[in-house]
Order: C-alpha cells, then sequence, then structure tokens
C-alpha cells in the first residue's frame, strides 16, 4: 500500500537521481512519468502506482519545493484533462502505453475533434462519417471551434459510421492523427483578435482501426466520459485562495483606492464570496473523483466557473473606468493556450464570454443538472429513436 511517507521517499529518490537544475526539462519529466510520479492514482506503468488519488498532492508539493519544473498543463490541458482519462477507461494495453506517456510529458499535444457546424450543443446530430475500408477507416466531415489543432499531432474524433441507428447510437470513437493527408486546419479569428480555435476538414482521412477506441457503434458511450472529464478540467481546476480571475481585480481594488465607490465594493465583496465558495466547492469535487470517473456534478462546476469569470471581468472593467475601454494588442496570433491573468482586463472580458460556449453551452448543462442532479423530468425528445438519416436537418 502507497502512502503519504513512501510518495515523499519515491519522490526524493527521483530528484536525487536527476536534479532538476542539472537534467534537461524533457528528461526529468520522462523519468517521473516512469517512477510513477506523473498521476500516481493511475496504474503501475502508466506513469502511476495505483495509489489515491488524493495523494498527488504530497508528490506536487515536495517537487515545487524542489524547483522542478511541470509539464506546462495549460499548454497541453486538453490531452491531461479529456484524452488521457478517456484513453485510460477505454484503451487497449497497446494505446495506453503508446499515448500517455508522450501526452503527459508534452511531447504530443492533444486537441478535441467533437463540435460541427451543425452539431455543438446537439453534439450527438453530427454528421462527420467514418466509412470502414478493410483495417482501415476513411473519414469526411468538417468539426468547428477546435482550440490547439494548429499545433496538435493527436485528437480525440467521433464520426458517425451507422446512418441507420438513432443518433446516439450509430457514432464511433478514434483517435486521429493531426498529421496524416486529408487534415486542414484552418484558424478563426475571435472577438480577442486572436485565433485560438480552428475549424478542421477532414477528406479521406484514413485512420486505422487499431486507433479505434472503444467498441463500433459505442462512440456516444465514450464521449461522455471525455466530456465530463473535460468540465471538471474547465470548471474545477485547482487554484489557490483568491486564484483566478478574481485575482486581478482585488489587486487593482487594494492598489488603486482612488477606483473605489460603496456600489462596486458591495459587488466585489458578493463575488469575491461566491469564487470562494466554488473554489473550496471544487476540492471537494476533486476529493470525491479519488473513488472514480466525475459524475453529472462536474456540470454545475462548469456553469459557476462561466458565469463567474463574466460577471467578475465585467466589474473590473468598471471599476477601471476609462482604462478599461483600453484593449493591449488586438492582434492576428495563434496562441496554444489561454492566459486569463496575464493579460489585460479588456481581453479578460472579451475572452470570457467563450466560457458559457465551450466545454458545453450554459443552456445544456443546465438540462443536465436538472436531470442527474436534481432528478427533474427530461424534456421531451420525438428524435431518440429516429434513425440520424431520416433527422430534419
Amino acid at each position: 500500500m502507497t502512502d503519504a511517507t513512501a510518495l515523499r521517499e519515491r519522490t526524493r529518490a527521483l530528484l536525487a537521481a536527476h536534479p532538476p537544475a542539472t537534467t534537461e526539462r524533457a528528461a526529468f519529466l520522462r523519468a517521473r512519468f516512469d517512477a510513477g510520479l506523473a498521476w500516481v492514482h493511475y496504474p503501475e506503468g502508466l506513469g502511476g502506482l495505483g495509489a489515491p488519488r488524493s495523494l498527488q498532492a504530497v508528490v506536487d508539493a515536495e517537487l515545487a519545493a524542489a524547483g522542478a519544473p511541470d509539464n506546462d498543463p495549460r499548454r497541453i490541458g486538453i490531452g491531461l484533462g479529456m484524452a488521457a482519462p478517456t484513453i485510460l477507461a477505454y484503451g487497449t494495453e497497446e494505446q495506453k502505453r503508446r499515448f500517455l506517456r508522450p501526452l503527459w510529458v508534452g511531447e504530443e499535444v492533444w486537441c478535441q475533434l467533437f463540435s460541427e457546424p451543425g452539431a455543438g450543443s446537439d453534439l450527438a446530430a453530427l454528421g462527420t462519417r467514418a466509412v470502414r475500408d478493410g483495417d482501415t477507416w476513411v473519414v469526411d466531415g468538417q468539426k468547428v471551434w477546435t482550440s490547439s489543432a494548429h499545433v496538435a499531432r493527436w485528437a480525440i474524433l467521433i464520426a458517425r459510421t451507422d446512418p441507420d441507428a438513432p443518433k446516439h447510437r450509430g457514432i464511433t470513437y478514434f483517435l486521429c492523427d493531426m498529421t496524416d493527408p486529408g487534415v486542414e486546419v484552418r484558424p478563426l479569428r475571435q472577438i480577442t483578435g486572436e485565433a485560438e480555435f480552428n475549424e478542421v476538414f477532414l477528406t479521406g482521412v484514413r485512420i486505422p482501426d487499431a486507433h479505434r477506441l472503444g467498441g463500433v457503434g459505442d462512440g456516444w458511450k465514450v464521449a461522455q466520459t471525455t466530456l465530463m472529464n473535460e468540465r471538471v478540467s474547465i470548471g474545477g481546476a485547482r487554484i489557490p485562495r483568491e486564484g483566478g480571475m478574481i485575482g486581478p481585480v482585488s489587486r487593482t481594488w487594494r492598489e488603486r483606492p482612488e477606483l473605489r465607490t460603496h456600489d462596486l465594493h458591495q459587488r466585489l465583496l458578493d463575488l469575491w464570496v461566491e469564487a470562494e465558495v466554488a473554489r473550496l466547492t471544487g476540492e471537494r469535487l476533486r476529493q470525491q473523483l479519488v473513488a472514480g470517473q466525475p459524475g453529472p456534478e462536474g456540470s454545475a462546476m462548469k456553469l459557476a466557473f462561466a458565469r463567474l469569470n463574466q460577471e467578475i471581468s465585467g466589474l473590473e472593467l468598471e471599476l477601471l473606468g476609462d482604462e478599461g475601454l483600453l484593449y493591449g494588442e488586438w492582434t492576428m496570433r495563434r496562441p496554444d493556450r489561454v492566459d486569463f491573468t496575464g493579460r489585460d482586463a479588456g481581453y479578460r472580458y472579451l475572452r470570457s464570454k467563450g466560457n458559457s460556449i465551450e466545454g458545453g453551452t450554459s443552456e445544456v448543462l443546465l438540462n443536465i443538472v436538472a436531470e442527474r442532479v436534481l432528478g427533474l423530468p427530461s424534456e421531451p425528445r420525438t428524435d431518440k429513436d429516429v434513425a440520424w438519416k431520416d433527422l430534419t436537418r
């Protein structure tokens, strides 16, 4: 049984064998993975030790105190938060050993090919087709709102393999090599001036059946693991007290007393308390994850995250007055990560508008919370048992 003491000893042995000050960053991260200290709750040989998830904090604290490098989680967040838990749950042993190590180390960036122009909130209506041809699948279609597609080597992809089945049952899940012929990535310029998102066109892309994740036609079930983990990774990320969006506006309030008004003071207090409640709720949610996969509760966290970010960024602009109208750099860039706290208030305000869309729209998440958390009756669905090919589009 691995306990906190054993993990500290193992971590210190890693640091002694690979001193962070003299070890190349990627080499240190690979050694950490091989020592089972990447994500301790994963199985042995796959970056973990089969230990309780809660003990990861013990490892992280030891490594941080020693100045060890991390794996730049904001750059590889889709791989860590979405692809990895899905591969662990549904992948073959060969798939797990092939993909998890370079994913965690950051040698291979991942993106998510789910949403389509006609299948966003109603993701199960997707029309991208995958047709079997021997030991490969030929994929044709278009995906949209794909973060990091311009820097990704791999993608998690869902496509329709049986148009005669109802929309939730004719879908299969694949791992797609973004460097394969037929994959075209085009930037989507956002209100921030940047192109953090992309649209991806798939034309005759051939995916080996060995890169199918889960059974043929089981893609919707597999995708639920991805989506539940996505919402937790977006809305339930571990942050310190006064971290996230509430941090910059709180600092401005303390450092710029001339900007303060009674009305803004009361609103800031209310939002500060809500942000702290959300942070502590996220901590409790992560403790619950020790027992298994995330459930629909992650949707509630993501809902709170989106609303708070938008309200806090709006308050920050009001606090700054005329300064809040300034926007530092509206240029066409293709960033490989989202940086809320390292940018100016104008960027935070504009970028937070996307929080209620990405990772599931707030309207869809409200339905999930109503039905799966509160147990309320579901909305009528007339297309549930109709073949996808017979649906009106």
